[in-house]
């Protein structure tokens, strides 16, 4: 066991002789860490905190009360394996939030940075989740997706396994998808589309003239009635100095679970 001399940790937490905890680390009442953990510095976790090794957690992130991080998958044909879990830095685990190890053998779960998961949030075994990240309570990511940056999952809102969420893209309280989700678009119901996301475009700092071609691109793909090979053709004629619209490009023709085209029409 290696704990830095100025880690607090309450006499009430146990440690397996495998962590390693860095400067600065506070271990509240309760905590449990299991197998080989490495703890970067500046982590706090809350009373009642249980993590699971191996895995590796970059600096100052919070775990509050009773989440579980790093236990085996929730998967009917899992065999033990010594898969590996890894946390970034600055993310906030609100409390009961789980997150799985990977099911695969040597596979790996990996969250980014500064994301932020609310209460009962979940991520599921092999997921990769970027970074600036924001899942809502009881959000449910399943096994072996993909979250690229910027994505906000509303309260009870769900992803099917093998889905990947495409950059600030938003999913709407109490819905859901089975299918790709393209960057930038806002979805309801279960596969539904119903406008892009132009306040998180904002808040992340594109500029004005891409949020209005990613508008444009949302008429063309969803409201334009063409076929969606014919819609990817005109956007690249039209729009290709627009990074963000031939992201959108690139993201439809390498989906691999489709995306829907199902919309609801409202203002975008």
């Amino acid at each position: 066991m290696a704990i830095a001399k100025s880690a607090r940790i309450h006499p009430t937490a146990l440690i397996d002789p495998e962590v390693e905890i860095a400067d600065d680390v506070q271990v509240g009442p309760y905590v449990v860490v299991e197998g080989a953990v490495r703890i970067g510095p500046g982590c706090i976790f809350r009373p009642g905190v249980h993590l699971f090794g191996p895995m590796t957690i970059g600096a100052n992130n919070v775990f509050h009360s009773h989440s579980i991080i790093g236990d085996i998958p929730q998967h009917l044909n899992y065999v033990p394996n010594q898969s590996s879990l890894f946390i970034g830095d600055h993310n906030t685990f609100r409390e009961h939030v789980t997150v799985h190890r990977p099911a695969l053998a040597n596979g790996v779960t990996r969250i980014g940075s500064r994301n932020f998961l609310m209460g009962s949030s979940h991520i599921a075994h092999d997921c990769v989740v970027g970074n600036n990240c924001i899942f809502a309570n009881s959000a449910l990511v399943a096994g072996h997706c993909t979250v690229e940056d910027g994505v906000t999952m509303s309260g009870n809102s769900c992803i099917h396994q093998h889905c990947r969420l495409g950059r600030l893209s938003l999913i709407s309280g109490i819905s859901a998808t089975s299918m790709d989700v393209v960057p930038f678009m806002i979805y309801q119901r279960i596969n539904t589309v119903c406008g892009v996301n132009i306040i998180g475009m904002r808040r992340a700092g594109i500029a004005a003239a891409a949020v209005e071609a990613v508008r444009k691109a949302y008429h063309i793909l969803y409201l334009g009635k063409n076929i969606v090979s014919h819609s990817l053709l005109r956007l690249e004629a039209e729009m290709s100095h627009i990074p963000e619209v031939l992201e959108i490009v690139a993201f439809i023709r390498n989906s691999k679970r489709g995306v829907s085209l199902d919309v609801e029409r409202q203002a975008a």
